[in-house]
């Protein structure tokens, strides 16, 4: 017989099994590739359709007085959707739109607010993989978007405070605070309530901890 190496039925049982060993690694890997990210479908927008252009806009003063009639707060010129209640443009321009009144930093229309908000949380779902390719991230956008637009949902108010200003936002509505039985702590729950409360955020404690002064 000729000089090359003839294998025995174990080697060649044993590359089929590394072979197939190598398939199935491939194949799950695939798998998982498929998997990462989300595909989205459109419900109320369409592809190339900006969800701004869908409603219309108006020019408003946004003003709240107090009980004796003298103005606490005013802002005028500002860009509403025409749906919008007087009352909800009073709330969204003086409490959500950033920036010092009278300066070109300063907000002046609801479609910065809410093209903040919505690049902002798609930004990170692009960073964080969660969409499957560029037409998902879009399509999340153009929804999230529209359903801000037109008050079919809502943030609460820390998002519309710090989504977009921040680069750590505080979003959460509440915080609950945990209070142990000493001075340190009790002192620091209220440095920790008071920055709590900066960021537009509410917080409940938890006082169990605490001896009874019975």
């Amino acid at each position: 017989m000729g000089g090359g190496a003839i294998e025995t039925d174990a080697e060649m049982d044993s590359k089929a099994t590394k072979s197939g060993s190598r398939s199935s690694s491939a194949s799950t890997f695939e798998e998982k590739a498929a998997r990462r990210g989300c595909g989205l479908e459109r419900f109320f927008t369409t592809a190339g359709v900006d969800p701004f252009s869908e409603v219309e806009w108006d020019l408003r003063s946004a003003v709240i007085s107090g009980e004796d009639g003298r103005i606490v707060f005013e802002q005028k010129d500002v860009e509403v959707p025409r749906a919008w209640s007087q009352t909800a443009t009073n709330v969204v321009v003086s409490k959500y739109f950033r920036g010092q009144i009278g300066t070109p930093k300063r907000e002046t229309s609801v479609r910065q607010l809410i093209s903040r908000v919505a690049d902002t949380i798609s930004g990170w779902g692009e960073k964080q993989a969660y969409f499957a390719n560029a037409e998902a991230r879009e399509t999340f956008h153009a929804e999230l978007t529209h359903l801000l637009l037109t008050q079919k949902a809502s943030f609460n108010s820390p998002v519309y405070f710090n989504v977009g200003i921040e680069a750590k936002p505080q979003c959460s509505a509440c915080f609950i605070l945990k209070v142990d039985d000493s001075m340190e702590s009790i002192l620091g729950w209220y440095r920790n309530e008071g920055m709590i409360f900066k960021g537009g955020s509410g917080a409940g404690v938890n006082l169990s901890a605490l001896r009874s002064c019975k």
